[in-house]
């Protein structure tokens, strides 16, 4: 268990570094309290210690993060780093100073002396760096330490003393001595399945019948036995006989008749909305999360006509406007669209906490009520990063136009091409200026050459990009051509362009940078030459001479240019959008260009998908029309990075309401000061729209002398009208104006003006005091931020730095942000403050960017919607469930409400999105999502042990399955449990079924591309471990989507490529979502939280490697043993030695249940008892029970057998599977390139139900004939089940032509080739176009293969390889190679009678494994208990 204050202080430093010291401060000494209280009340201290620096709501949500654990993994990733230190013996707390220790403060002195000779550590993005004075060339101080302890104090004291002094950094990490307990969460969810097998045991249990006596009128199922006895007496007998039968079908787990189902889910919400509305969520959750012992009861329930129809009328509008249709289930707070396939309470617990921060803010400037879900729906600037610049400006020269050329004629036109599939990396040829390149050049820049012989290239090459130049020339009026050859040049231009056309004209300019040699510049002689040569009747003089008729528009290009405030020439924009100057480099510009149409290809098939760009469309003015696109460039305004100042404490007064506030700050007896000033109030009389605010920030302290002109600003300010007070103060500013008044040679009289109230102003003017200029200045240092006399601009709460035109763009930038939004819903509320608007627009604006919030709303809410108001005058989230009652969104999202509603003050509304016309039951599962609002504790005040999933009340005639439902990134396993989870039979249970999970791992994710060609780096490794143990896990790279997946704990990670041919090869070029900068080499990846960790990795053949392929047949025998080399540390020459290593019968198979592991331990067996090669089996860990994985190295040791453990989640963009056999056929065909380390070149999978009668190594040594991997084809010889052959007719008879329909029991996969050959992605791509109907794939495991027959061959094995009595004949039998336990769809016989009767050995296969795990569990019972290891486990009660 992680000590709770350390979580809490984890939770404060989220609102930043500075509340975190201040509350470590507060609780520096608080443990000694742990021993005195009960642990009730020391909780309750720290959430009373926590409420200093928490708002009410805030609180709440600490509440509900501590009883979730939310903040233990960044505890846990603490001490894993200390942990990689390593610490000290036996010390509660220590210092590392530049990679050297120390348990006490006395030897800090002494370390800090050489430390500036170690190289300083690492610091991580999330370390708590004490905010000293921030000095970079001094030593950095770690301490791991607990918060709150004696120890932790002495320490802080000498620390923080010397952080202030600026003598050294103080970093602070958790630090736990000793290591801390395991302990439970929640978060997840639990499900019991009933299994649907035809194959399962029947049940035999009898309803008891009913005595006689007292049967007379009671009704069954709708017949009243007692009318109908009396009125036809001659059928009595019969009449009690179907009684009997319809009582004993009533039980309620008894299946219901398809005309009982059809309006269930009706029925569901019916009864949900008829009791008091408090109580409706509860019971949702009941009916839900109990369906199938609920269903019958409901089929009782009446449903009103009017709340069918309401029902049917919200659907319709939910349909038209969000797109949601009946059945689905859906998610919004504050309208933001929480989809729970991806959101779990962790990441719904940061989304409250960013809205908290919003919410708290508008709450406080006095907006509440409707009015706050208004204001938050406003589309805030979602501006993006990348602004564009408007493209559609006479300045640019086009040299080609994709949509008119005569060129491109062939190409299709319409834009619903962009969605037609192509190969990856196919740029598409399509009629539409999609990609537009503008290249702004000076035609005299030698780099300006490469860059015009490049666009040539583009050109000629029919790429479908339209390229424009601006020519950027010298603009003086008496240059001429012959004097300078830019002028020269565009001169020349005009005049082609005159003679033919400007398409023309640019081409021949292409031509005649040809002449130039890299590394030159144009001179007038090649202008000149060239005129010559193609023009030999042109006169030079007229053409380029001083009195040029072709001088027209020279300056356009200049102007343009200045005005886009774009930075040094040259420059490309790519769809307007400017490139970096090292992307403009020539040699990196095409593959920029290349990766750019790429990715803007996706935004533009997105349009077209939502049908915001149709063929009526013209795709320019659709780029030019998005929020980004400016009409002038200034960095200061557009980085994203933007400071944001808080304005919800200020008070608000009244005048004319404005959009955008504009406050000048700067010190105004300075040319600068002044200068900034003047442009504000140029632009003023341009825009009407605008307020400006004048704030003083003198460089020194402020006096009578060196503030005369602030004071009249500020006089005239606050007794003039707007107008006058702007000409007058513009007046002041002309630099002549206030030298004269420096110098004291003129009076400030002498500068008023027509239309001023001058005794106002001189009565103002002469009675300032100074000291309001004193509390500017200090407003400027403690809220802006400004040192004195720094200029700055704040508008609506955001600072720059300016010229004329950039007053514009910043007004349009927050107006079109989001100013205007905000001022005309203020507006509406009548409440008239240009001051609100701009505290409102700053808020919103800083808040996080996220997703469109959508507003939701029903059409009528009497019937179908439960509505739960919020408590008054408090802030409220506003939350709206759309939700089918009978559905597995029903099973989560309810509980989910349920615990909202005690964490937060909710507005909820729950639509009922009831499906009509159900055929089938909507849910076969008991469900429970482990979830609560806040720690609970037991009577005595001890914490409870934890959150659990209990289970009471099941039904006991059913066969049920558990599934652990968990966040993305989890990996669990069961750890203890003696039942057998995969078949849980509750009659044959006494007492309580209990299991026990852990969280084993969490997941690092992350997708790998090639740089150069951008296709992923297929069979590329990575490994991750730490400075101590670098090798802990590895991992394979996928073709689709260049996916990786490894195992990871909470801590620090280092991802590297594996050493062999993955790091020889390629290496890390650059990464994004890791914690060490993007260029650094050593990948650092810091996991300290429960979320999704997701991660980009781009890579690059090294120079000398560009042509070697990693899984080429030359090389390829070569890397395998060097990473097996690797691994066992020898060297690459194959002696004997290795080349019996070299020989391994690798055995993979899967198996989930009692039973099933039962014959997996025989088919085990019966393979080793028939080869004398030395055996490895491969077992999907991920179904595995506790029992087997505890036995099993029993029988290794028995045996002598290697084995090892295979695990992988399945990836969460491959469509999921949600019944568990199907889960488990996925994985026998779908990850087979990435289970295996690549040094396995060849594996045999056999079915756990299998006999095996023959050497296996004789199977691998087949010849496949090039084929990935060899099946056995199903046998024809027994003719009595002909009727069952499902692949002689219909579809598969078709598709197969003459090839055979093969069996997945056996197979043999050569992986070198599978991979090759990229099986695997071709697999898991035809099986997600497959998946997405529910009626095909149903043997998933073997329809798969059989389907892709066509693209991945199947190498038929020689029947005697599989033998099974379904379909093989009994003369068949005696060569059998293996025999194989098929289902029987004719006699449905067990599986276990069927073992004993078929294969005579398997009883005494059976008998010997029995005494085997006899004999271990006596020792284990004499041996002591073992102790577990792990961080954290998951408890289901059933």
């Amino acid at each position: 268990m992680t000590p709770f204050l350390l979580e809490t202080s984890e939770f404060i430093g989220e609102d930043g570094n500075e509340k975190f010291w201040q509350f470590v401060d507060t609780v520096k000494e608080l443990t000694v309290y742990k021993q005195g209280e009960s642990v009730r009340s020391y909780y309750n201290l720290i959430l009373k210690k926590a409420g200093q620096f928490l708002t009410d709501l805030q609180l709440n949500l600490l509440k509900f993060a501590l009883a979730l654990r939310s903040y233990s993994p960044a505890v846990h990733a603490s001490q894993q780093i200390a942990s990689d230190e390593p610490p000290p013996e036996a010390c509660p707390a220590f210092v590392s100073i530049h990679g050297q220790h120390s348990c006490s403060t006395k030897e800090i002195k002494k370390l800090l002396k050489a430390a500036a000779g170690r190289p300083k550590p690492y610091l991580y993005k999330n370390d708590h760096t004490y905010p000293g004075v921030n000095k970079t060339d001094v030593p950095v101080v770690i301490l791991y330490a607990e918060i709150g302890t004696k120890k932790f104090t002495t320490f802080h004291k000498v620390l923080s003393e010397k952080a202030q002094d600026g003598t050294l950094i103080y970093v602070l990490r958790h630090f736990l001595q000793p290591k801390p307990q395991k302990m439970l969460l929640s978060g997840y969810a639990v499900e019991l399945a009933i299994k649907s097998t035809e194959y399962k045991a029947v049940d035999d249990t009898k309803v008891t019948a009913t005595n006689a006596e007292d049967e007379n009128d009671d009704e069954v199922q709708g017949f009243l036995f007692g009318t109908l006895k009396k009125s036809h007496p001659e059928i009595q007998e019969q009449l009690t006989d179907l009684r009997r039968h319809l009582l004993e079908s009533t039980n309620d787990m008894a299946p219901l008749k398809v005309w009982e189902m059809q309006d269930l889910s009706f029925q569901a919400a019916a009864r949900i909305m008829s009791v008091p509305k408090f109580d409706a969520l509860k019971l949702m959750r009941d009916i839900s999360q109990n369906f199938p012992s609920k269903a019958r009861s409901l089929t009782r329930v009446a449903v009103k006509q009017e709340m069918r129809k309401e029902i049917e009328g919200n659907q319709k509008h939910l349909s038209e406007t969000i797109g949601v249709h009946p059945g689905d289930g859906e998610l919004f707070i504050n309208g933001l669209h929480i989809d729970l396939d991806i959101h779990n309470p962790f990441s719904i617990l940061d989304i409250l906490r960013g809205e908290a921060r919003v919410l708290e803010g508008l709450h406080n400037l006095g907006i509440k009520g409707e009015h706050q879900g208004k204001l938050l729906k406003l589309p805030v600037s979602a501006v993006d990063d990348s602004y564009s610049l408007d493209i559609r400006h006479p300045a640019i020269m086009w040299l080609n136009d994709i949509e008119n050329d005569p060129t491109y004629r062939s190409w299709p036109t319409g834009v619903q091409e962009l969605l037609r599939a192509t190969f990856p990396g196919v740029i598409r040829q399509i009629r539409r200026n999609f990609f537009n390149l503008v290249l702004f050049l000076d035609p005299l820049q030698e780099e300006s050459v490469e860059l015009v012989k490049l666009a040539e290239l583009f050109y000629k090459h029919k790429i479908p990009l339209r390229i424009g130049f601006v020519f950027v020339v010298n603009t003086k009026d008496e240059i001429d051509g012959f004097s300078d050859a830019g002028v020269g040049f565009y001169r020349l231009l005009n005049y082609i362009a005159d003679e033919y056309d400007l398409s023309q004209a640019l081409i021949s300019m292409l031509s005649l940078y040809t002449k130039v040699e890299v590394g030159e510049t144009l001179s007038v002689d090649t202008v000149t030459a060239y005129l010559k040569k193609k023009f030999p009747k042109a006169n030079a003089e007229r053409i380029l001479g001083v009195e040029s008729e072709y001088d027209y528009k020279r300056q356009d290009g200049a102007l343009f240019y200045k005005k886009s405030g774009l930075g040094a020439l040259p420059l490309a924009l790519f769809n307007g959008v400017p490139l970096s100057p090292d992307e403009t480099e020539p040699d990196e510009l095409e593959t920029i260009i290349l990766q750019r149409i790429m990715d803007t290809t996706t935004a533009f098939q997105r349009a077209v998908f939502m049908g915001q760009l149709t063929e009526g469309s013209d795709v320019v003015d659709y780029l030019m029309e998005q929020a980004n696109v400016v009409p002038r460039m200034n960095p200061l305004i557009l980085s994203t990075d933007r400071q944001y100042l808080d304005f919800t404490l200020f008070t608000v007064y009244i005048s004319l309401i404005f959009a955008v506030t504009m406050w000048i700050a700067g010190d105004f007896e300075k040319v600068s000061g002044r200068k900034l000033l003047l442009n504000a109030l140029k632009h003023l009389k341009a825009s009407p729209g605008v307020r400006v605010g004048v704030i003083d920030n003198p460089t020194g302290k402020p006096s009578e002398d060196n503030t005369v002109l602030y004071r009249a600003i500020w006089a005239s300010l606050l007794t003039q009208k707007n107008k006058a007070a702007a000409e007058f103060v513009q007046k002041l500013l002309i630099d002549e104006s206030s030298q004269l008044l420096q110098q004291g040679r003129t009076k400030m009289k002498d500068f008023l003006i027509q239309g001023m109230d001058e005794d106002a102003f001189e009565k103002k003017f002469n009675t300032m005091e100074v000291d309001f200029i004193r509390s500017q200045q200090l407003f400027c240092r403690d809220v802006l931020k400004l040192s004195p006399g720094q200029r700055a601009v704040i508008s609506n709460g955001r600072l720059e730095e300016f010229t004329v035109e950039d007053f514009h763009l910043l007004e349009k930038i927050t107006l079109s942000g989001s100013a205007e939004k905000v001022k005309a819903k203020v507006k509406q509320m009548g409440m008239n403050a240009s001051d609100l608007v701009m505290k409102v627009d700053a808020l919103l604006t800083a808040a996080p960017k996220g997703e469109v919030r959508r507003d939701v709303h029903f059409i009528k809410d009497s019937h179908s919607v439960l509505n739960l108001s919020p408590r008054e005058n408090e802030v409220f989230y506003d939350v709206v469930a759309i939700v089918d009652p009978l559905t597995r969104e029903a099973q989560k999202m309810s509980p989910l409400l349920i615990v909202l509603s005690q964490v937060i003050n909710v507005r909820l509304q729950v639509f009922m999105n009831c499906r009509a016309k159900l055929s089938e039951m909507p849910l076969k599962s008991f469900y429970r999502f482990v979830l609560e609002s806040d720690v609970s504790f037991l009577a005595n005040d001890t914490v409870s042990p934890g959150p659990v999933a209990r289970f009471t009340e099941l039904p006991e005639s059913p066969l049920l399955t558990l599934n652990m439902i968990t966040p993305e990134s989890w990996i669990v396993q069961a750890v203890r449990s003696p039942h057998d989870l995969d078949n849980i039979h509750l009659q044959e249970v006494s007492g309580v079924v209990t299991a026990e999970y852990e969280l084993e791992h969490l997941l690092l994710e992350g997708h790998c591309f090639d740089l150069s060609t951008g296709q992923p780096p297929r069979g590329l490794q990575f490994t991750l471990g730490m400075s101590q143990d670098p090798l802990m896990y590895d991992t394979i790279v996928m073709a689709n989507l260049g996916y990786f997946q490894l195992k990871a704990n909470p801590g620090a990670w280092i991802l590297r490529l594996r050493k062999g041919r993955s790091e020889e090869i390629y290496q890390i070029v650059t990464h994004d979502g890791t914690d060490s900068p993007a260029d650094a080499g050593d990948v650092i990846v810091v996991l300290n939280s429960f979320h999704s960790k997701i991660i980009k990795v781009r890579v690059q053949k090294k120079a000398d490697k560009i042509s070697e392929d990693l899984l080429s047949e030359n090389s390829e025998s070569k890397g395998i043993w060097d990473s097996i080399a690797s691994i066992t540390g020898g060297g690459s020459k194959k002696d004997d030695a290795e080349k019996k290593k070299e020989d391994v019968l690798n055995i993979f198979s899967v198996a989930s249940g009692h039973l099933y592991e039962r014959f997996l331990r025989i088919m085990m067996l019966s393979v080793l008892r028939h080869t004398n090669t030395p055996v490895k089996f491969w077992f999907l860990k991920n179904y595995l029970s506790p029992s087997f994985k505890e036995t099993i190295s029993h029988m290794a040791e028995t045996y002598g057998f290697q084995y090892e453990l295979v695990q992988y989640k399945w990836p969460r963009w491959l469509h999921q599977q949600t019944e568990k056999q199907r889960i488990i056929w996925g994985y026998k065909i779908l990850f087979l390139d990435v289970l295996f380390p690549l040094a396995v070149d060849k594996i045999i999978f056999v079915d756990a139900d299998q006999i095996v009668r023959a050497d296996l190594k004789e199977l691998r040594d087949l010849d496949l004939e090039g084929a990935p991997y060899g099946y056995t084809p199903f046998c024809d010889s027994r003719r009595e089940m002909e009727g069952y052959r499902f692949w002689k007719t219909g579809y598969w008879a078709s598709h197969l032509g003459h090839r055979k329909y093969h069996i997945s029991a056996l197979y043999v996969v050569d992986l070198k080739k599978f991979r090759r050959i990229a099986a695997g992605d071709r697999l898991r791509g035809q099986y997600q176009a497959l998946s997405q109907d529910p009626n095909s794939l149903s043997n998933l495991d073997q329809d798969l293969p059989n389907n892709m027959i066509h693209q991945v061959v199947i190498k038929s094995l020689p029947q005697e390889w599989l033998w099974c009595e379904t379909w093989c004949d009994d003369t068949s039998k005696v060569t059998a190679k293996t025999i194989d336990l098929c289902n029987n769809p004719k006699t449905k016989e067990p599986k276990l009678t069927a073992a004993a009767r078929i294969v005579p050995e398997w009883v005494e296969y059976d008998n010997e494994i029995k005494q085997l795990l006899r004999r271990a569990q006596e020792e284990e019972d004499t041996a002591t208990l073992t102790n577990l290891t792990h961080d954290a486990s998951v408890n289901c009660q059933l």
